[in-house]
């Protein structure tokens, strides 16, 4: 594994700590909170929002194997609207917010007031697509709007797994981010409960995430902060956004239209942009291009 010191890129480290009673994550996902808070030009509570969100996705991807994807919906009565996160085994991350321009004042504690801009009531949803005939679809309702506790209580209830999550985005002056990552700590079964006592009291203690990673903590680093120097790395994993819409995705849905409504499309504006909600790349077609569409969305004549 290279030296840490070397590392400037977003990355997740896993393994396992005291003695093979925790499973742990950690991540930096600083270039791609920026990512995403450029191309939907968010605002910094709304970035902080989506950007915990992508964070704890990125690491909820990590525990997926091979071709498996995960969907989180973070479905809020606050001003925000609904959070979507796309991952996936590969550190593959993308998202978006409804309302990006969400500004609010900063909450009691000084600090951006996510649970303001998420809301108190609601639901986060997560959809996991197993390659299996129906996907796993677990859902839990938002205890605090911070979403690193969401987080915690949809593991501890939807999965039956004891979890701690921390989740940290920080912005400067301007918006941009500065630094953002995050851990889950996962208590596997039969950890006596004087440990789970132990792992409480070390959580406590520990200094806010957003410090330490302003201070070039890395992953490694901070789950040493979490639970000691008794960790057990597996292996690492780059992280970063990447979209999967493409021109001829967008083809295949648009032929998918059927030929009545592609005609009335050329007829009515002569032409078609379709935007991706995830990455916001726009797509446009001219009336030629449409009328090679309509072509193939015709209904083929029987053998």
């Amino acid at each position: 594994m290279a030296e840490e010191t070397n590392k400037k890129h977003d990355y997740l480290v896993r393994g396992t700590a005291w003695n093979g009673q925790l499973r742990v994550f950690a991540v930096r996902t600083t270039e791609l909170v920026e990512e995403l808070r450029s191309r939907h030009r968010t605002l910094p509570t709304a970035t902080a929002a989506l950007g915990r969100t992508a964070t704890a996705g990125a690491m909820m991807g990590a525990m997926l194997k091979g071709s498996e994807k995960l969907t989180i919906q973070v479905k809020g009565d606050g001003p925000v609207g609904q959070i979507v996160v796309d991952a996936n085994a590969n550190g593959e991350v993308r998202g978006y917010v409804d309302n990006g321009q969400v500004l609010l004042p900063s909450n009691a504690l000084g600090k951006l007031d996510v649970a303001g801009a998420v809301g108190r009531s609601g639901y986060i949803h997560i959809i996991k697509d197993l390659g299996l005939k129906e996907p796993y679809r677990g859902s839990t309702p938002i205890v605090s709007g911070e979403l690193a506790e969401d987080f915690t209580y949809y593991f501890a209830t939807s999965e039956q797994t004891p979890s701690v999550v921390g989740l940290s985005v920080l912005v400067d002056e301007y918006g941009g981010v500065i630094s953002a990552g995050g851990f889950i700590v996962q208590v596997l079964p039969g950890m006596p409960e004087d440990e789970v006592a132990k792992l409480e009291a070390a959580l406590a203690g520990l200094p806010a995430i957003s410090a330490l990673m302003e201070q070039g903590e890395t992953p490694e680093g901070l789950l040493r902060w979490v639970v000691g120097k008794d960790v057990q790395l597996m292996d690492e994993l780059g992280v970063a956004f990447k979209c999967q819409c493409s021109k001829e995705r967008v083809e295949r849905t648009l032929i998918s239209l059927g030929e009545h409504e592609l005609r009335q499309i050329i007829e009515e504006n002569g032409q078609a942009e379709v935007e991706c909600h995830f990455c916001n790349e726009k797509y446009v077609f001219d009336r030629p291009q449409l009328e090679m569409l309509l072509e193939q969305a015709k209904p083929k004549p029987m053998q």
